[in-house]
């Protein structure tokens, strides 16, 4: 392991087929990713060409190119790009899904640009401090008006500082670390950073237009929250039709689980 990414990129290898499996019938998952569609839906035409980074297992990839758009899906973790190829292999998805080694840090390399569109979910991108160097790239990728939309974790989340009642000050106040917040998967440790919106669009600055931001997870549980929507489908549902109704608002879209970041690149 000779820089972070290396690291990452073996975590997230040795990880994969347990990443698949951990989104079986987890309706707290799939209402997730079903809310990105969703937004991604408002804001890009219907097949529309979509740069996905950090795309994983190929879960939104398979799913977007399932619903009419094509997307380009790029990682560095060779066991996320392996059930990625299998995917895109799917009839169903009429050749509609193509898959690259590539980093973020590397977008210039991305095959087959410019693009409608340049997606990242669930927080691929908080694995580094500062997203200034990603934007820059962008104009190599994304056509004149593209979309960019970035789902990214912010440094509150209201679900995880309930956590403080239960004991868990560590897991409550793990995001407000300023210098990022060591984790681990597969025994191998890496930081995780968290971005403000406000941060995230003065990294973008004047060359992008702002579309919409909203809370992601505001009052439902977090992503890694598997068992409460099974074991309490009425509860889980009245949390998720209070969710609704809270996260795209002013100051509720900021203190999600995520938040969805839309911009617009104006030349």
């Amino acid at each position: 392991m000779n820089t972070p990414f290396d690291t990452i990129s073996e975590a997230f290898s040795r990880t994969a087929a347990h990443y698949d499996a951990f989104a079986d019938h987890h309706p707290n998952l799939t209402r997730t990713r079903n809310k990105v569609y969703t937004h991604l839906a408002r804001h890009l035409p219907p097949a529309a060409r979509i740069l996905e980074i950090n795309a994983g297992t190929g879960t939104d990839a398979s799913e977007l190119a399932r619903s009419g758009f094509s997307v380009h899906a790029t990682d560095i973790a060779d066991g996320m790009l392996a059930r990625a190829e299998q995917k895109a292999l799917d009839p169903a998805l009429g050749g509609r899904m193509t898959v690259q080694k590539c980093s973020f840090t590397t977008l210039n390399q991305a095959a087959g640009g410019p693009y409608d569109a340049l997606f990242s979910n669930l927080g691929g991108l908080n694995c580094i401090p500062d997203l200034s160097p990603v934007i820059r790239q962008i104009p190599a990728v994304l056509k004149p008006g593209g979309v960019v939309t970035w789902v990214l974790m912010p440094p509150v989340c209201l679900w995880e500082l309930a956590e403080i009642f239960r004991g868990h000050p560590r897991l409550a106040f793990r995001r407000l670390a300023r210098q990022g917040t060591l984790t681990h998967l597969e025994a191998l440790y890496f930081n995780v950073y968290y971005f403000s919106p406000g941060k995230v669009q003065e990294w973008f600055g004047p060359r992008f237009e702002f579309l919409a931001l909203e809370g992601l997870s505001v009052i439902t549980p977090t992503a890694e929250s598997k068992n409460l929507a099974i074991r309490h489908p009425r509860f889980y549902r009245l949390l998720a039709w209070l969710d609704d109704r809270l996260a795209p608002l002013p100051l509720w879209n900021s203190l999600g689980d995520f938040f969805i970041l839309s911009m617009r690149y104006k030349v």
